[in-house]
């Protein structure tokens, strides 16, 4: 494949990376070449398992002449440092969301990005997938009419009945609304364009929380922000969406997202899937109806992002899970929480364009 390759350097190894290294493996046109991590066990560890891969500190990686773009899959506090690390020795950047850890932090590196003919990549890519690709292109063809409506609802009793340390998703850049937000909001925007305003409210069910797992079971520790924060996104185009994000909720029946035009509606599915069922109702046919897959990559996982920037870079075409909306959507979440604790409502002050859809049948190399 020769000159068709790009290579990417990791920086980060948690568990999160094994679901990336075994994805990237199988895509076209790129090219795990190094790893970095604080604890060099880690990294080395991966060197061993993974021929062709080796392992370097951090500021190897960043100088490497064969590392294109850096994959950056380190905790959410330090995406912004390692983002600009490695901007300023010339690499692009594709990282784990949120860009970071709000806008004041974000906005530097994109204007830095911009200045230096660099680009930033962000997850989620779960929006490029069959899943929302599909209904997208059921929106663009007209099949509900002119959108003006939608729902999105996340809801679960919380992380610490499953995670052996929680604290970090009800501590300030935790929350549903930051933790499963980006999701939900990336689809919705990916869908119905960009968001102008929101309107929220929010609660707290519980001022302490009990681990329920691990070595810790038993330990208590402090609520620091609203755990269930609901309200309304404005889009662009006119459409409300009416949002429910919680960590209140026992359980629920409620739909993950849905569309509704004025010529029928939509079913989404799960935002934090790659694929999963479409299904439409029209005036025609008033039953829940599948759609055939119309859009999107196919069997795609985590770092099908990537593959899809590392082919923008060599064909000069615009990427798809951009910073600019990932910026966006961290500004759409911060002003939502915002909104709720100001009890009022906020303009978005950002924007961003839809990206291009992802044809039916299409390949990261050739899209």
């Amino acid at each position: 494949m020769g000159e068709q390759v790009t290579g990417v350097g990791i920086v980060g190894t948690g568990v999160i990376s094994g679901t990336y290294l075994d994805h990237l493996a199988e895509l076209p046109g790129v090219d795990v070449v190094a790893v970095a991590d604080l604890d060099v066990s880690r990294a080395q560890a991966i060197a061993d398992q993974n021929p062709g891969i080796r392992a370097v500190s951090p500021e190897e990686l960043y100088a490497a002449d064969d590392v294109d773009i850096v994959l950056n899959l380190t905790i959410p506090a330090a995406h912004a440092a390692v983002h600009q690390a490695a901007l300023a020795a010339g690499k692009h950047v594709y990282g784990e969301k949120p860009l970071a850890m709000d806008r004041a932090e974000a906005e530097p590196l994109l204007k830095y990005a911009a200045a230096n003919d660099l680009r930033i990549g962000c997850a989620p890519d779960t929006v490029l997938g069959t899943g929302t690709q599909t209904a997208r292109a059921v929106i663009d063809r007209g099949d509900i009419g002119i959108p003006h409506a939608a729902t999105a609802f996340m809801v679960t009793p919380g992380h610490e009945l499953w995670h052996p340390a929680p604290e970090f998703y009800y501590q300030p850049g935790g929350g549903p609304v930051l933790d499963m937000g980006p999701y939900y909001v990336t689809s919705l925007v990916t869908l119905l364009g960009p968001v102008v305003r929101v309107t929220a409210r929010a609660g707290r069910a519980k001022q302490q929380r009990e681990i329920h797992t691990g070595p810790r079971a038993g330990t208590v520790f402090d609520v620091e922000v609203p755990t269930h924060v609901t309200g309304v996104l404005e889009h662009e185009s006119g459409a409300l969406t009416t949002v429910l994000m919680s960590f209140d909720v026992w359980a629920g029946r409620l739909p993950r997202i849905e569309v509704h035009g004025t010529d029928g509606s939509l079913s989404v599915p799960d935002p934090n899937g790659f694929d999963g069922t479409v299904e439409i109702v029209t005036p025609e046919r008033r039953e829940w109806t599948e759609v055939p897959v119309a859009g999107g990559y196919a069997g795609a996982g985590r770092g099908v992002g990537v593959a899809d920037m590392a082919r923008a870079l060599r064909t000069g075409e615009p990427h798809r899970a951009t910073g600019e909306l990932a910026y966006h959507v961290l500004d759409v979440l911060e002003s939502f929480v915002d909104s709720a604790v100001q009890d009022q409502p906020l303009d978005v002050a950002s924007t961003v364009t839809r990206p291009a859809p992802v044809p039916l049948g299409a390949s990261p190399e050739t899209a």
